[in-house]
């Protein structure tokens, strides 16, 4: 890393791990599930892998909030952890909603 570039915090690394993770692990679980699909392996299979992946990359973002939520927390950054949570809130209430009033039009 030379001078001109900015170092990254802490905070910046773990939530770049917990992104890249979920991305990672979706994208196997999407692809390999896909592949069981089309050369006609069990399908149970296959839709399970399908499920986990879509349920992991709905989750990531979540999982962002949620850390940075704790390092805001841990910094002592009221404000931010106060605004984080609401936007966990936020996340977590449209969830339930769109379970809650799913109706087939």
């Amino acid at each position: 890393m030379n001078a001109a570039e900015p170092k990254m915090t802490q905070m910046e690394r773990l939530i770049g791990t917990v992104l890249r993770a979920g991305v990672t692990i979706s994208s196997v679980c999407l692809a390999v599930g896909l592949a069981l699909s089309l050369i006609g392996a069990t399908g149970t299979i296959a839709n399970v892998l399908l499920q986990i992946g879509i349920v992991v990359l709905l989750a990531t973002p979540v999982a962002r909030v949620l850390v940075s939520i704790v390092e805001y927390a841990q910094q002592r950054d009221w404000k931010f952890t106060l605004l984080t949570a609401i936007v966990l809130m936020e996340l977590l209430a449209s969830a339930v909603a769109a379970l809650m009033f799913d109706k087939r039009l």
